[in-house]
């Protein structure tokens, strides 16, 4: 058989970093782990192409070319897979459906031909099975969750790797806590499912033979699930694998806070070169923080906590999140001084929604307060349930949130407050390449000419390079992200 395996476009949101892709000349942030993987576990005699709409135009001739098309994605993807399947109905090529949109919203379509939900690992085989022998049933499905030593290598000769500025891999699935907004656990479990140490190299000597030398994102729900692995197997592994390998990568987290409870679990990510991590802060209100179970964000002081990962050289990002029935009129300031107080430059910032299966859907729609399904992108000014407070002064609020951290005075003002508390290893500035360059002297153009805040850009440039040098090319980058997001929420506003 022959498969076109198609990642559905997403929408140009803070997480697209669309506007920040131009400098360096990448179409896309990552590339679809899910399907490549995917890809992997059919059938060696079948043929397999991809399409990656953030980066290549789905023609109606890719899809004419296959006996049937894999769509995947997630929640914030919908309308473009909705656009996917309704052409390759019209073309009357068979569809078949997984991931994460499809398994929780399935029943939302029904043009397509196989819903192949769940862990791949479980129900792929079992379609694959009936379809060999002419017996295909439309849903597969299972409450079991997979062993992922059994997930095999991603498929990376189907990709173009230079359209991307970073590429992925998996090392668990799962997260130990219980955040009530957070589906997470719905989809994947509490309890983490770890692959081996092996695993973990060989994937790692895979994209560094598929001649990969940047970022690379470790897209698990919560790296540090199983922190005694992670000590006595996996980061020792890949310190040394990196060392031997001359730190061709840099590798960048999910996580959660607890992380920096432990200073030898920072000190070996730092060593194997980890740079970045993703925190969800949620709020500076505590009541907030307890009202959404988030329990390893109470009793700490967070401001604190964020500072030591930066002290000892781990560049926090942050989502942050309005819109809990505790927040106050005051949860806009209090959050806008947090994010400038901790210095997390890349601040993701969000409405609260209410994912389907999650403890927070299911209370709301208890309380009658369901309005609609949630549309997967909690930074475009919509809810799908009725708040405590006035949902005109909570998007007021928003907007001023997002409109203030982004505005170059305060954008600029936060990197310097990042870089004066940033101490990387040696290790972890990264190699400067001919892109980085061309970054540099576009940002000279666009942000440095061009923009109205230009002033507050060469004041970071010249206070970067007389007091912290060594991460010049860091505050550019930083510079540039706030570009992005300054674009973002001018377009929304």
């Amino acid at each position: 058989m022959k498969i076109l395996l198609v990642n559905p476009e997403f929408p140009n949101t803070f997480w697209s970093f669309k506007h920040a892709l131009r400098f360096v000349s990448k179409k896309a942030a990552f590339p679809p782990l899910g399907l490549l993987t995917v890809a992997s576990m059919l059938p060696n005699a079948f043929k397999t192409k991809l399409v990656d709409m953030n980066v290549s135009k789905l023609r109606a001739r890719d899809i004419l070319w296959a006996d049937m098309v894999f769509v995947g994605g997630m929640i914030v993807q919908k309308d473009s897979a909705n656009k996917v399947l309704k052409l390759c109905k019209i073309l009357g090529v068979r569809t078949v459906a997984g991931g994460p949109l499809f398994t929780a919203y399935y029943e939302e379509f029904p043009s397509v031909d196989h819903l192949v939900l769940n862990d791949a690992e479980i129900t792929l085989p079992q379609f694959l099975a009936d379809l060999e022998n002419n017996c295909a049933k439309r849903i597969y499905a299972s409450d079991q969750f997979a062993d992922i030593v059994t997930t095999p290598l991603p498929r990376w000769e189907l990709l173009d790797m230079k359209q991307y500025s970073s590429m992925a891999i998996q090392y668990s699935r799962g997260c130990p806590f219980d955040c009530e907004f957070c589906d997470i656990v719905v989809l994947n479990g509490h309890t983490p499912r770890t692959k081996s140490k092996m695993q973990v190299l060989y994937e790692l000597d895979a994209l560094r033979l598929a001649g990969w030398t940047s970022s690379v994102f470790i897209v698990d729900d919560n790296f540090i699930g199983n922190k005694n692995k992670l000590k006595s197997e996996i980061l020792p592994a890949i310190w040394m694998w990196s060392r031997q390998n001359n730190f061709p990568f840099s590798f960048n987290i999910q996580t959660s806070i607890n992380l920096a409870d432990d200073d030898e679990l920072i000190y070996l990510m730092v060593a194997a070169n980890f740079t970045q991590v993703f925190i969800g802060i949620e709020s500076p209100n505590e009541d907030s923080l307890t009202e959404c179970g988030k329990s390893q964000n109470l009793r700490r002081d967070l401001t604190a906590a964020v500072k030591k990962l930066q002290n000892l050289g781990l560049e926090v990002q942050g989502g942050f999140i309005v819109g809990f029935d505790n927040d106050k009129q005051s949860i806009f300031q209090d959050m806008i001084d947090f994010i400038q107080n901790s210095g997390i430059s890349t601040a993701m910032v969000g409405l609260l929604q209410a994912p389907m299966g999650t403890k927070l859907y299911k209370r709301l729609k208890s309380e009658n307060r369901i309005n609609c399904k949630p549309s997967g992108d909690n930074t475009d000014y919509s809810m799908n349930f009725s708040p405590r407070i006035d949902f005109n002064i909570l998007l007021d609020g928003y907007k001023k949130v997002v409109r203030t951290i982004y505005s170059p005075k305060h954008y600029y003002k936060r990197v310097k407050t990042f870089l004066r508390e940033y101490r990387p290893a040696p290790t972890n500035l990264g190699r400067i390449r001919k892109e980085h360059v061309n970054a540099l002297f576009m940002s000279f153009w666009q942000l440095g000419i061009l923009e109205k805040g230009r002033r507050h850009y060469w004041k970071l440039l010249v206070w970067t390079l007389f007091k912290r040098p060594r991460l010049f090319p860091l505050s550019v980058t930083l510079a540039i992200y706030g570009y992005h997001f300054r674009r973002v929420a001018n377009m929304q506003a």
